[in-house]
């Protein structure tokens, strides 16, 4: 006969063994999801754009953002986290990132939004860089799961542009 010891860790094994396939179906069956999310950005008024006392450019912006991830969500998803980024080159770095809002979305129902803000996050480039600068305004998401991998993506939209001046 096999000691109680010897029972328990069979049956503690089985179990965790279940537990681990069915966390797998669970992680692999959100690759047959169909995601199409979708957002518009719209700048509504440039509230201030100055140089701060010690040379760096500081704007902000008031914007629109209007966006539906409920695609995102799925009986695996725990929440989503999404921000919206002003992205441009300058010559010294090709791509510089600045977070200008962001939000915890935990339920399908209020991944469907329309807001009016200015930006959380002061929009400020290390240097002068930002008169007459072309950006793009990406609102990028972190898709959280239950269990599984996390998955991002980002829906890119361009031809923004700062005036020439400052104001």
């Amino acid at each position: 006969m096999h000691s109680f010891g010897y029972r328990a860790n069979a049956l503690l094994t089985f179990a965790v063994t279940i537990l681990a396939f069915i966390c797998a179906i669970a992680s692999f069956s959100d690759n047959f999801s169909n995601q199409n999310p979708s957002a518009q950005i719209q700048i509504l008024n440039i509230n201030w754009f100055q140089k701060q006392p010690h040379g760096n450019d500081e704007v902000s912006l008031t914007l629109n953002i209007t966006a539906d991830l409920q695609s995102l969500f799925t009986w695996n998803t725990k929440q989503v986290f999404a921000f919206v980024a002003a992205e441009y080159e300058t010559s010294e770095n090709a791509l510089n990132q600045v977070s200008l809002w962001d939000a915890i979305i935990p339920e399908k129902e209020h991944a469907k939004f329309w807001i009016q803000i200015s930006n959380k996050y002061r929009f400020i480039d290390q240097g002068h860089n930002l008169r007459g600068k072309d950006f793009n305004l990406t609102l990028h998401w972190h898709v959280m799961p239950k269990t599984g991998k996390m998955l991002a993506d980002k829906i890119v939209m361009s031809g923004y542009r700062l005036p020439n001046a400052y104001r």
